[in-house]
Order: C-alpha cells, then sequence, then structure tokens
C-alpha cells in the first residue's frame, strides 16, 4: 500500500546534459541550499501490524508552526516559519542574513483501513511524528491450528 504519490522530474532539455550537470549540483549547495527541502519536507513513512507512522522532518519550525487536518480522507500536512524583522542584535548590524521564512505543505490521501478519529501527533526536535492507526479489520489475523 503507497500513501505518497510521487511527481517525476522536469526534463533537461540541454543538448550538453554533463555540462547542465556540472553547473546545477555546483549552484545547488551555495544559491539554493535549503529551497528543496522547504518546498518538499522529507517524510518517513512506516507500519507496523497495528499504525503507519509518519515523521516529518522539519528543524527549526515550532510546533505551533504545523497544521495538520483530515478532510475527505486526505491528511494535509503543513508549516510555515515566521522571518525575524529584527534587524539588529547585541547592538550590532547584521553584515549577512540568510534566515527566512518559509513554508510547506504536503498531502496523503488516507486507505479506509485508517482509524481517523485515532490519528496523533507529537512533536520532538525537529520532527513531527504522526500515528495512523489502522481499524481492526486492517491488523493481520492469526490464529495457532491444532494438529489432530
Amino acid at each position: 500500500m503507497t500513501l505518497m504519490k510521487f511527481q517525476k522530474q522536469p526534463v533537461r532539455t540541454n543538448s550538453f546534459p554533463a555540462f547542465n550537470d556540472l553547473f546545477s549540483d555546483f549552484f545547488e549547495g551555495v544559491v539554493n541550499s535549503d529551497f528543496r527541502r522547504w518546498t518538499n519536507a522529507a517524510i518517513n513513512i512506516r507500519e507496523d501490524d497495528n499504525n503507519y507512522f509518519l515523521e516529518v522532518a522539519a528543524p527549526g519550525v515550532k510546533k505551533e508552526d504545523f497544521k495538520l487536518k483530515v478532510e475527505d480522507n486526505v491528511l494535509h500536512i503543513s508549516a510555515s516559519s515566521q522571518k525575524n524583522e529584527e534587524e539588529t542584535k547585541n547592538g550590532g548590524r547584521y553584515t549577512r542574513r540568510e534566515f527566512s521564512c518559509s513554508s510547506f505543505s504536503r498531502s496523503f490521501t488516507l486507505p479506509e483501513t485508517i482509524q481517523i478519529d485515532g490519528i496523533q501527533a507529537t512533536y520532538e526536535n525537529g520532527i513531527m511524528h504522526i500515528r495512523l492507526p489502522k481499524r481492526d479489520e486492517a491488523k493481520p489475523k492469526s490464529r495457532e491450528i491444532n494438529i489432530s
């Protein structure tokens, strides 16, 4: 079962792909170091017999900045960090500022086997942990068979 849909990467039309790769790899860390992380937060999905677990990596985001909701069997996860407008700190001026306002939003279509009312979320050390409990009919069933 898949909770996440993947999108294809854009096709590059440059006639020199090695040249394009060289410069995009070089400039990605310099110019765009946090852009991908914030436009599409990294999420781990795992499951056990009773639950699905989502782990959303969002370091530096406060618990209050997160918004989680379920609407029409779709789980929406979003967060927005606020930009600090203060221009001075400890009586000095910034010579360079890289802190900025960032946000992300992710949505997952939930399977019918999830107990919507039992979803729980906690935030600890930059990771939002979401527990999605399975309904009883979705849990694996086993029984011991006596041999006669």
